[in-house]
């Protein structure tokens, strides 16, 4: 049974041990077609930019 990854912040590990993930992959076509030069991502407490950016260390 999966489960639900509270306080993860590991991409490979949240795949790797079969957690429940909500797909953001998306988001990684939208900066790569974006073109900026710079990212700021803002977003409140526990809105998941450290598992966006460990899912966009794995990318690439």
């Amino acid at each position: 049974m999966k489960r639900i990854p509270i306080g993860l912040s590991n991409f490979k590990h949240l795949i790797e041990e079969d957690f429940y993930y909500f797909d953001k992959t998306k988001f990684i076509d939208e900066i790569i077609q974006d073109g900026a030069q710079v990212k700021l991502f803002t977003r409140p407490r526990r809105f998941g930019k450290t598992l966006n950016m460990s899912m966009l260390k794995y990318f690439f």
